[in-house]
């Protein structure tokens, strides 16, 4: 337990707040402009509505188990924290989510989208990004 803390507390030392446009470039640059069919203003829209752009965002659920940094990425499902019971579909630590290197958690996300529920997985997408105009979320980024 307590070398859990210890990840978690280095993890949140290094973490990062994006603001959309910095997002916006790093997505582009891991291959997320598109992946899936999802334009980087999906990912964008997203990622604000679930983490604020926070890489250190944690959120304890009631079903027990926590989501995790910029995308909210499930320790049910998706990563091992060493308390909940896990899936582990992107084979992570959970505190890999948490850190100022966001490839570990757009891999994930990746993972994510392909199962399925897809990008549906996010609540916070389905609430407010669904079928609504994103173009305010990568405008004045200056990406083609």
């Amino acid at each position: 337990m307590r070398g859990l803390v210890f990840l978690l507390l280095v993890a949140v030392a290094s973490a990062r707040v994006y603001n959309s446009c910095e997002w916006a470039r790093v997505l582009k640059d891991h291959g997320m402009d598109g992946y899936r069919g999802h334009s980087l203003a999906n990912w964008v829209c997203l990622s604000k509505w679930e983490s604020n752009y926070n890489t250190k965002t944690i959120n304890l659920n009631t079903d027990g188990s926590t989501d995790y940094g910029i995308f909210q990425i499930n320790s049910r499902w998706w990563c091992n924290n060493g308390q909940t019971p896990t899936s582990n579909a992107c084979n992570i630590r959970c505190s890999e989510l948490l850190t100022d290197d966001v490839s570990v958690a757009i891999n994930c996300a990746k993972r994510v989208v392909r199962d399925p529920n897809g990008i549906g997985a996010w609540v916070a997408w389905r609430r407010h990004c669904e079928n609504q105009d994103l173009s305010s979320y990568v405008s004045g980024c200056g990406l083609c």
